[in-house]
């Protein structure tokens, strides 16, 4: 049977789209790769050119009713812990409200949402086996050692 090797690339509308490209490039530090804002209104963006040309895309033209849920969410993998540190940071000083910061384990994740209400998660991969759905709060002030036996602890003994 033939497989699927990874998710490729994820593209949204976008109601305002200079406001999603400042947000995806100046707070979360995208690229953009290529874009044509007059006659398609698309901004490619990704996070390494080299690796990829593009995983992320905004398209001009979301219609939705105040309320309307389309996305559940748009998860980024960031490096490491310090990377996750800094962005919780950077989103403050940006005055957005950050939704919650968990470990699930296999991962340590930090959501909000962008300026249109889509959900977004940046998250940083573990190398722990835990079962999921799991999300303990976590504070990130803690160092990364610590946050590091948090995630460790979930694992199950066999």
């Amino acid at each position: 049977m033939p497989r699927i090797e990874s998710l490729g690339h994820v593209g949204i509308y976008a109601e305002d789209l200079m406001k999603q490209r400042d947000f995806y490039t100046r707070v979360l530090g995208l690229t953009i790769a290529d874009e044509d804002l007059e006659e398609r209104g698309m901004t490619f963006l990704t996070a390494d050119k080299d690796r990829e040309h593009h995983e992320f895309v905004l398209m001009k033209g979301r219609v939705s009713n105040e309320g309307d849920k389309v996305i559940q969410q748009i998860s980024f993998i960031v490096p490491n812990l310090d990377d996750l540190k800094e962005f919780h940071v950077r989103l403050k000083e940006e005055g957005i409200k950050i939704d919650r910061i968990v470990s699930h384990g296999i991962a340590f994740g930090m959501y909000f949402f962008d300026p249109e209400g889509n959900r977004i998660e940046l998250y940083v991969k573990t190398e722990f086996k835990v079962p999921q759905p799991l999300g303990d709060v976590i504070d990130l002030s803690e160092s990364n050692d610590e946050l590091m036996e948090i995630a460790r602890a979930r694992v199950p003994v066999n």
